[in-house]
């Protein structure tokens, strides 16, 4: 670390660290900044699916397919329930027409390419190859009482943040509502299956997926409606998977006007905002569309959506060593969350997980103990996450596909 790349905050503080990549070059707009991808380029979206549609359409779909409309409740319990796309198992259906019919509203959205287990089998990553070749990640872990899925809404990410692999490719496209919720079905098949262990001896015969986080690749509100569509689809009782809202997350790196926007839609969902500095100076650096919507701005909105929901909001924090972790950064954010209010918000700071190219680490032990320990002695909840998956690249800003993986994807040979 050289003296031009470590800038003290105080003359008497510690060092301050400041954001920059290696390995990789930043992508910068025309005036210098680092660039922002809010619309994704135009690239053929994947066929339509039953999941992409709303309970009428599907109905109309099934009789434009020359088939009863009944048989879209039929093909919704297959789906949603039995988490099958094979018309050999829809024995229910007539015979003629069937594979027609399966192939018209279930089309093939997700390949696997290549799956990742931790030792203890209780954390799978997958890599997933869609339609056009685009590649995503999706993560399933077991917890206590409950089976968690980070699901992946872009391939790649248009926020450019540069301590975040997912975004160092920048974005490719938005993925489809459907593209969403099949990473939720193929995850239940999987569990159904045994394949997070036997479901028989480590739990419930009828167990899936309880809880859904949307942290995998890309920033959920830059691919709203999409996003909507598949949260509305996994909380529907009657015409999908039947989860609760309250098991639902959606994350941002702030932005306010969707962040307003998901307050005011009547679903429950749990929102996180990921803050990861409290101050304007460092997070224009770390969180780029900081550029757009400062911090106060972003927690305005944040205590909107609990105002609106009675959700409590959680607040993000990656704890990178030497940049963010100062003890008056701690200070600093208890005094932004305490100004809006008590009993609205709670922080969970993770330790940064690395990356490949990256220079930075996480906090040390005691500097991360001590971050918390201020922010729950000012009366803000806090727990040091828990973070999964790391030893197989599937922790939070560890989702990539690399080189390595676009080469599976295309079946080439590697070490």
């Amino acid at each position: 670390m050289t003296e031009s790349e470590s800038t003290p905050v105080r003359s008497t503080g510690p060092r301050q660290v400041r954001p920059r990549t290696e390995g990789w070059t930043q992508k910068l707009d025309a005036d210098g900044k680092p660039l922002l991808q809010f619309a994704a380029p135009k690239k053929g979206m994947p066929p339509v699916h039953l999941a992409d549609l709303t309970p009428d359409e599907r109905v109309a779909k099934v009789k434009e397919l020359g088939m009863p409309g009944f048989r879209a409740a039929q093909l919704e319990k297959h789906y949603f329930q039995h988490y099958t796309s094979d018309p050999a198992h829809m024995t229910d259906l007539p015979a003629s027409g069937r594979d027609e019919l399966a192939a018209g509203m279930l089309p093939h959205l997700l390949t696997e390419v290549r799956r990742l287990e931790t030792d203890r089998g209780d954390t799978i990553k997958f890599l997933w190859k869609l339609h056009d070749g685009a590649l995503v990640e999706s993560v399933l872990m077991r917890y206590t009482g409950r089976i968690t899925l980070c699901v992946s809404s872009q391939a790649g990410c248009g926020m450019n943040c540069p301590f975040c692999a997912t975004g160092q490719a920048g974005l490719t496209r938005n993925m489809s509502a459907a593209e969403i919720v099949e990473q939720v079905v193929r995850a239940n098949r999987l569990i159904a299956e045994g394949g997070l262990g036997d479901p028989r001896r480590v739990g419930h015969e009828d167990e899936r997926v309880t809880n859904i986080v949307f942290m995998g690749m890309g920033e959920p509100l830059a691919n709203y409606n999409r996003v909507m569509q598949a949260v509305r689809t996994m909380v529907d009782k009657k015409h999908g998977l039947g989860m609760s809202a309250r098991g639902i997350t959606v994350s941002t790196v702030g932005l306010v006007p969707a962040i307003n926007k998901l307050a005011a839609e009547d679903i429950p969902v749990t929102f996180a905002l990921s803050l990861h500095a409290p101050d304007d100076l460092l997070r224009d650096e770390m969180i780029p569309i900081n550029s757009r919507w400062k911090v106060d701005e972003a927690l305005d909105a944040a205590r909107g959506y609990f105002e609106k929901t009675g959700r409590r909001v959680s607040i993000e924090y990656a704890l990178i060593k030497d940049m963010n972790d100062h003890a008056w950064r701690a200070d600093l954010l208890a005094d932004k969350l305490n100004a809006r209010g008590r009993g609205w918000v709670h922080v969970n700071p993770i330790p940064l997980n690395p990356t490949p190219g990256s220079v930075w680490t996480a906090s040390e032990v005691p500097v991360q103990n001590e971050f918390v320990r201020r922010l729950n002695e000012a009366g803000i909840p806090t727990t040091l996450r828990d973070t999964r998956g790391k030893e197989i690249d599937g922790a939070c800003g560890q989702l990539v596909a690399t080189e390595e993986d676009q080469a599976v994807a295309a079946g080439v040979p590697t070490d």
